[in-house]
């Protein structure tokens, strides 16, 4: 989590990133490196979390929630209840992404599918 705090990244690991947002999303650190902008980096909590058990007592809805290839893990029940409560936390026109071999049911979820493993709240 460090690492992902810190928001330093190795060159060659943005030449996919379009030039512009190089630019206007990250400084330079050295040659090599460049970091997320602080006014960025400080709107991001990194924090360990338990989906199950913790409270999701958040000060502001998300506007986009990534919980990719975790839900394969729970039962069923556990799956529609984390979604609901995702559901809860998602701004109105947010998205939720999933992984690829997870689905949700229309009938268990209030968010609208809009291509597999992207979901968003209305």
């Amino acid at each position: 989590m460090e690492k992902a705090r810190r928001g330093v990244y190795d060159n060659a690991h943005l030449t996919d990133l379009p030039p512009k947002w190089r630019n206007d999303f990250f400084d330079k650190v050295d040659e090599d490196n460049r970091e997320v902008k602080s006014s960025i980096r400080n709107q991001v909590i990194f924090a360990p979390f338990n989906l199950v058990n913790d409270s999701f007592a958040f000060k502001k809805n998300f506007h986009v929630i990534l919980c990719r290839n975790v839900m394969i893990y729970f039962d069923q029940k556990t799956k529609v209840e984390l979604v609901n409560r995702f559901y809860d936390i998602t701004a109105p026109g947010g998205y939720l992404f999933i992984g690829h071999t997870e689905s949700i049911s229309n009938w268990e979820s209030k968010y609208k599918y809009v291509m597999p493993a992207l979901y968003r709240k209305i």
